[in-house]
Formats: C-alpha cells, sequence, structure tokens
C-alpha cells in the first residue's frame, strides 16, 4: 500500500515523513518520529494525554490523521520548552507537584498553554472548562488548577 507523503512542521522544524493512511498523528510522532512526550491514554479523544496544537487548535492526535498533518504547523510536548528553559508551566508544574504519574501532564501543559495563549486572565471556572476533556487519575485536579491560575498571575505581572 502506497504511503502518504507529508510535509509539515512540528515544534518550528520543518519535518517530512511518510505514513500509512490508517495511522493517526500520535501514532506518526511516537512511533515515526520519536517524539513520545505525547501519551496515548484512551486513543478515542475522552482523556487529552496525547493533546497538541495543529495550526494554534488544540487536538487530540489520536483522532487526527497522519496525513491531515501535510502543510500544518504542530506543537507538541517537545516543543514548549525554550532550549534548556522549561515553559512557566512546566516549572510551576514541577514547583507545585501538581503532576503524579506523568502520563497525563504533557497533554494538560498543551491544553494550559493553549488556554493562556487565548485567555491571560481566565477565571477558575473557565481553568476547569478549558482542562475538561484531560482526565488525571492520580494527582486530582485542585494542584493543577491552581498551578494554572498561579501562571497566569504570574505571566500578567511581567
Amino acid at each position: 500500500m502506497a504511503k502518504n507523503h507529508v510535509i509539515t512542521t512540528i515544534n518550528g522544524e520543518p519535518v517530512e515523513y511518510l505514513c500509512e493512511t490508517s495511522q493517526t498523528l500520535l501514532d506518526v510522532l511516537r512511533d515515526e518520529l520519536g517524539l513520545t512526550g505525547s501519551k496515548e491514554g484512551c486513543a478515542s479523544g475522552d482523556c487529552g494525554a496525547c493533546s497538541v496544537t495543529i495550526d494554534g487548535r488544540l487536538v487530540c492526535s489520536c483522532l487526527v490523521m497522519g496525513a491531515e498533518a501535510n502543510g500544518k504547523s504542530i506543537t507538541t510536548i517537545e516543543g514548549m520548552a525554550d532550549g534548556e528553559k522549561l515553559h512557566p508551566l512546566q516549572q510551576k508544574f514541577l514547583e507545585q507537584a501538581a503532576l503524579q504519574c506523568g502520563i497525563c501532564t504533557p497533554g494538560m501543559l498543551i491544553a494550559a498553554k493553549s488556554l493562556l495563549e487565548r485567555n491571560p486572565d481566565p477565571t477558575e471556572t473557565e481553568v476547569r472548562y478549558w482542562l475538561a476533556g484531560n482526565l488525571c487519575r492520580c494527582t486530582g485536579y485542585d494542584k493543577i488548577i491552581r498551578t494554572v491560575m498561579d501562571v497566569a498571575a504570574e505571566m500578567r505581572s511581567a
């Protein structure tokens, strides 16, 4: 079977790959490109562990076909830090222990970053709604919500 030739941008870098028509973007990221930060939790778009942005839009990469990324710009958790410098959300998640097993954390961080890019002053309710598509089984949500609120306040005052 012929593979799809995809030309895209991932984390600011031009990338070309071949993928089967049946491969999801998550499969391509993890299995073909070695970008294993995005996790497969449910493979049905319910848990958000595989969250990435495509052209700035938050999506579950398990619901996007790899071939659909052609001509798009994708940001994964691997592209969130600036070199060795963690994004403020990443740093604060560590400082406030807003993580535990780490399966949901990449998706939570990508989703939270996406929220703060759209709304730098979210209410707690807005944060809770925005992150409602990202499930966490072990940490609970209070630390995560508090951390996102703290980072939003810090980023506004910077």
